[in-house]
């Protein structure tokens, strides 16, 4: 089967093609750059959302049951559930997608596990191009599942259009919660777990550090309407949602989930919601996928340029001269990178 053949399958949502395609993706395998430029224009219709938070706060059985929620709404999901890759062995354990078994005879549901593979900021260094191929097949909704992530892990909030930051009581230091980074990203707050002891703490918490970050003021703009909220039930949750759309302003919901039982989840599914209709209402989608575009760009040209230096053997040579000199001493790295500029664009 050529590859005009799987791109024609896999943008009918054919399950197979669709993992084939991945894979051309994911390892850049000859032809890929013809199989992008075939797909793209069909990508930028799936509402992308980034479900991220620190190491078992419950985000694969949040991801699991967002996915049935929007089943049961007629939707179809793809899933990429990105985890961590050994840095010792190269091997990765992708145990995410043991979590969603049950959607694996579904043909709504299309679930893939991809390794980091050294990638530093919580995703792969293919998850944008495996989105895209999940948003031209056809899916309603991409859900981006991140490795467990800390305060600096943050890449998710260029790639989707929605980031659910999801916490838990008892993980640690409670002071944790208000560092800015990963904080700083969150459209809509999921503290999961409720059951537990701190809940409540864990969501003061979260709103005071929303008030020094500022995004009370308004994650898109001055806000007019919306006082903070912490929704535990659907009709504040879309009340919530109303006055942000209405306000032409977006204040992240904070809510309550216990993943394991489903308790919770339709109001994190109607906050996204909301959350994209806020974004389209104010123009700021376009700007946010802007953004992506733009960082993505970036990204592919500074790929090219050092694959082109790791194929040229002057540059190479040069390039270890330099590197033998720091080392030595006897000049500083900037100078080596100025020297080594010099030789590429000379």
């Amino acid at each position: 089967m050529d590859w005009q053949e799987i791109v024609s399958r896999a943008l009918s949502r054919e399950v197979r093609a669709v993992s084939r395609l991945i894979s051309i993706v994911e390892d850049r395998r000859a032809g890929f750059e013809d199989v992008y430029a075939a797909i793209y224009p069909r990508t930028g219709r799936a509402h992308v959302i980034g479900i991220t938070g620190p190491p078992g706060s419950g985000k694969s059985t949040l991801v699991d049951k967002i996915a049935a929620e929007y089943r049961s709404r007629g939707k179809t999901v793809g899933i990429v559930a990105v985890d961590p890759t050994s840095p010792f062995t190269g091997g990765a354990l992708l145990g995410d997608r043991l979590r969603m078994q049950r959607h694996s005879l579904d043909n709504g549901v299309f679930i893939r596990s991809m390794g980091t593979r050294g990638h530093l900021g919580g995703l792969s260094r293919a998850t944008s191009g495996v989105v895209d191929v999940l948003d031209a097949a056809g899916y309603d909704y991409v859900v981006i599942e991140t490795v467990g992530v800390g305060q600096s892990e943050v890449e998710i909030a260029s790639l989707a259009d929605t980031v659910a930051l999801v916490q838990v009581p008892g993980l640690g230091d409670d002071i944790q919660v208000i560092k800015a980074g990963v904080m700083e990203i969150g459209d809509v707050f999921v503290v999961n777990k409720k059951d537990r002891p701190g809940v409540e703490r864990v969501v003061a918490e979260i709103r005071m550090s929303l008030d020094l970050a500022g995004k009370y003021s308004g994650h898109h703009g001055p806000a007019t309407a919306m006082a903070a909220a912490t929704a535990t039930a659907t009709a504040t949750a879309t009340a919530t949602a109303t006055a942000a759309i209405a306000a032409n302003a977006w204040h992240p919901p904070i809510l309550q989930t216990m993943a394991e039982s489903g308790e919770g989840v339709a109001e994190v599914c109607e906050a996204c919601d909301a959350h994209m209709r806020c974004l389209v209402t104010d123009n700021a989608l376009v700007e946010r996928r802007f953004q992506r575009a733009r960082s993505e760009t970036m990204k592919i040209a500074s790929d090219l340029i050092w694959r082109g230096l790791a194929d040229d053997a002057r540059t190479l040579g040069a390039a270890e001269g330099l590197a033998w000199k720091v080392a030595r001493r006897e000049i500083d790295p900037y100078a080596a990178g100025r020297d080594l500029r010099e030789l590429v664009v000379s």
